[in-house]
């Protein structure tokens, strides 16, 4: 990878930029269209909300304004907690459409595998909504359907049911957090893996992270990234400001070394910053 605007290759042949800009957190607004559209500017391609983030609209009004054609960028939505069954992701489908306004969708995804309404029935729920997912697949409305926050208890019983395999998993996945069970599993079997909160939540202050960042002439966010893009994962980092977005983009000029790699996973003593899939209160 040499760039943002490089790609992995999904299982079905898709290409996917290696870096994400995420929109959590952004609220519905004409600001929030401008800092997507500024992330565009800054050369970003892939772009990722989700209807439970309440931003679809500025989403796809800044996709739609930005002067780039739909192909030239990657969209990503999410299905809703409350949401998961085959007629209500249908529904919800038809909703994040109106939301975008745009004519598909890049990637899928089913946000949280054991919502709370639903705890009790996750995997017969998630069977309906992976059913309706590979409808909408089939139809071409979505050009690739995965997962989020998906352990690989969950994959395997989604896999028990499905025709067509998810094609990525977007997890917590940081040096705090490294998640290796999850990673095994996805990397087998050919899913892409994101990472969510790839710069800790801004939790930087710790001295191993101080030391590589210095040793590089990079800022620790820098290092965090470059971190993601080493083992072959895709962050999703997120900003408000222009220099903080090309700041995150500017991560292809360097090598972290295996000693410093070894040196980081003192961190995995802090562990994750978000919640658990199974016990979410959400």
């Amino acid at each position: 990878m040499n760039s943002i605007q490089d790609c992995y290759v999904l299982s079905n042949g898709n290409k996917i930029p290696c870096v994400g800009f995420g929109t959590w957190n952004l609220t519905e607004s004409s600001t929030t269209v401008d800092i997507i559209k500024t992330a565009i500017d800054c050369g970003y391609r892939h772009i990722d909300t989700a209807f439970g983030y309440h931003n679809e609209a500025s989403v796809g009004k800044a996709v739609r304004t930005c002067g780039l054609k739909r192909n030239e960028l990657f969209v990503t939505t999410k299905l809703s907690n409350g949401s998961h069954g085959y007629e209500n992701t249908m529904k919800e489908f038809e909703m994040s459409m109106n939301n975008l306004d745009i004519d598909y969708v890049d990637l899928y995804l089913i946000h949280w595998p054991r919502p709370i309404a639903v705890r009790d029935t996750w995997k017969e729920h998630n069977e309906g909504t992976w059913k309706a997912f590979e409808e909408l697949y089939n139809a071409g409305k979505v050009k690739a359907i995965g997962v989020s926050n998906f352990l690989d208890t969950h994959l395997e019983a989604l896999l028990d049911t499905a025709t067509i395999a998810p094609m990525v998993n977007q997890i917590e996945l940081h040096p705090r957090y490294v998640q290796r069970d999850a990673v095994r599993y996805c990397k087998e079997r050919r899913i892409v893996v994101e990472a969510w909160s790839p710069l800790m939540r801004g939790e930087f202050n710790y001295p191993v992270l101080v030391d590589i960042s210095k040793k590089y002439n990079k800022t620790i966010p820098q290092i965090l990234l470059r971190w993601s893009i080493q083992h072959g994962f895709l962050p999703l980092p997120k900003s408000s400001t222009r220099e903080r977005m090309l700041e995150n983009a500017n991560i292809f000029d360097f090598q972290l070394s295996e000693e410093d790699i070894e040196a980081m996973k003192v961190l995995e003593t802090y562990g994750r910053t978000g919640p658990h899939p199974d016990t979410a209160e959400f």
